[in-house]
C-alpha cells in the first residue's frame, strides 16, 4: 500500500472508530455498522459512500407522447458545465395561456445522504404538484453528505433561487417553460431533509437581493431536525422502522461539519446561532407532521418558535401516520396536496379545514400540551 492509500485508510479507520465511540455512549445497544446496514450504505476505500439501496431513478418526460402518459411535463436544466448540479423543471400538461402559475422550488428528502431529484418517488411527487396546483416546479439536485457536508446542500438551494432570479431577469435567456411562472409568487417546499434545507436557504436568501423574485411562503413537510436532547417522540419511537433514533444520530454525524454536534443550528434551529434576529423576516410557513413520526416533536417545537417570532404559521399535526406516509398512502398524499394548494393560493392569514394559523394550544390540545412544549 502506498503512503497516500495508507493515509486515507487510516483517516477512514479513525473516523469509524470515533463514530463507534460516540454511539457506544449514546446508543449502546446499536453500532454505526448496524445503522449503515439499515440505510443500505457502506464506506468506499476513498472515504465516500457506496449507496446500495435500490430505489428507481427515472428520466424526465419532456413530451406528451410518452408511455405511460405523463401527468406533467419535465426536463433537466444543468446549472453549470463544471458540476452535476441541475434543476428538474415541471409544468402541467396544459398550462393556462393567460394566467401565470406559482413557482415552487422543491428540495427532496433523503436525510442529506440519499436520493436524488430523479428518484421516482420525488419525481412523481413533483408531477402531482405541477398538475394539481397547477404550478411550475423546480426540483433541485443538491450535493449529498458526507462527500459534501452541510452547508453544501444549503448553498445548492440558494443557487437554485439565484437561477430562478436570473430566469426572471432574463439573464442568459429564459427557458420557454419559465414563461409560465409568476416570479412574484415563489414558494420553497421541502420534505424531510429537504424541509430543513428550505428553512436554512430561506434565511440565507434574506442576505441577498433576489428581486424580482418574491418568496411568499415556506412549506415544511415532516422536517428533518434534531438536537442533543432527545424529545419524547424520539424516545417513544426510538425503534421506528423509518427513522430509528440510533440511525438518526449516525446520519447527523455524516451530514454536519466535523466537530459540530446536534445542537448546532443546522440540526437544531431553535438552539440559537447566526439566524436569531432574522427569523421574523421569513414569510408565512406551513408545517406538517404526524404523531407516528419520531420527528413530530421537532416540528411542534419549530412551529411554536416561529409563532413566537411573529410569523403566520399554518400547520397540520395528524394523529397516527409515519415518516414519509405521503409516498405510501394516496389519501395522506392527497390531503397534503390539498393543504399545500390552499396555502399557496390563499394570500390571507386564515384557517382552513384542519390546518390553522392559530397558536398551537388552541387547536392541538389532544396532541400537544397547552404549555406549547414538545411533549407527546
Amino acid at each position: 500500500m502506498d503512503n497516500s492509500k495508507a493515509i486515507k485508510t487510516s483517516i477512514l479507520l479513525l473516523f469509524c472508530l470515533s463514530l463507534s465511540a460516540s454511539w457506544h455512549t449514546t446508543e449502546a445497544q446499536h453500532t454505526w455498522q448496524e445503522a449503515f446496514k439499515a440505510l443500505g450504505i457502506s464506506w468506499n476505500p476513498n472515504g465516500t459512500l457506496n449507496r446500495e439501496i435500490q430505489i428507481p431513478m427515472v428520466d424526465p418526460t419532456p413530451y406528451e407522447d410518452t408511455t405511460p402518459a405523463p401527468t406533467a411535463l419535465s426536463q433537466d436544466i444543468y446549472l453549470s458545465s463544471k458540476s452535476k448540479a441541475y434543476i428538474r423543471l415541471y409544468i402541467p400538461l396544459n398550462p393556462p395561456k393567460n394566467k401565470k402559475l406559482p413557482l415552487i422550488i422543491y428540495l427532496h428528502g433523503g436525510d442529506f445522504v440519499l436520493f436524488s431529484a430523479s428518484t421516482a418517488i420525488f419525481h412523481n411527487f413533483c408531477n402531482d404538484i405541477a398538475s394539481q396546483f397547477p404550478a411550475v416546479v423546480a426540483s433541485v439536485e443538491y450535493r449529498l453528505a458526507p462527500e459534501n457536508r452541510l452547508p453544501a446542500a444549503y448553498d445548492d438551494a440558494l443557487n437554485a433561487i439565484f437561477w430562478a432570479r436570473d430566469q426572471a431577469l432574463g439573464i442568459g435567456g429564459r427557458d420557454p417553460w419559465m414563461e409560465y411562472a409568476d416570479f412574484s409568487r415563489v414558494f420553497l417546499l421541502g420534505s424531510s431533509a429537504g424541509a430543513n434545507i428550505v428553512y436554512h436557504a430561506a434565511l440565507r436568501a434574506l442576505d441577498f437581493d433576489i428581486r424580482p423574485l418574491q418568496i411568499k411562503g415556506l412549506l415544511l413537510n415532516q422536517a428533518y431536525f434534531g438536537g442533543l436532547q432527545n424529545t419524547q417522540s424520539e424516545i417513544r419511537l426510538k425503534d421506528d422502522p423509518y427513522v430509528a433514533l440510533y440511525v438518526n444520530h449516525v446520519l447527523w454525524s455524516l451530514a454536519l461539519p466535523r466537530n459540530l454536534n446536534r445542537d448546532h443550528e443546522f440540526c437544531n434551529p431553535i438552539s440559537g446561532g447566526t439566524y436569531l434576529g432574522r427569523v421574523n423576516k421569513l414569510p408565512k410557513v406551513y408545517i406538517k407532521s404526524d404523531f407516528g413520526d419520531p420527528l413530530f416533536d421537532r416540528s411542534v417545537q419549530l412551529a411554536q418558535f416561529l409563532y413566537n417570532n411573529g410569523l403566520t404559521i399554518y400547520y397540520r399535526f395528524n394523529a397516527g401516520g409515519f415518516h414519509g406516509i405521503e409516498f405510501q398512502n394516496t389519501t395522506a398524499a392527497q390531503e397534503l396536496y390539498d393543504d399545500m394548494k390552499y396555502f399557496v393560493n390563499n394570500p390571507f392569514g386564515t384557517s382552513h379545514e384542519g390546518i390553522s394559523d392559530q397558536p398551537l394550544y388552541n387547536d392541538m390540545k389532544n396532541i400537544v400540551r397547552s404549555t406549547g412544549s414538545a411533549s407527546s
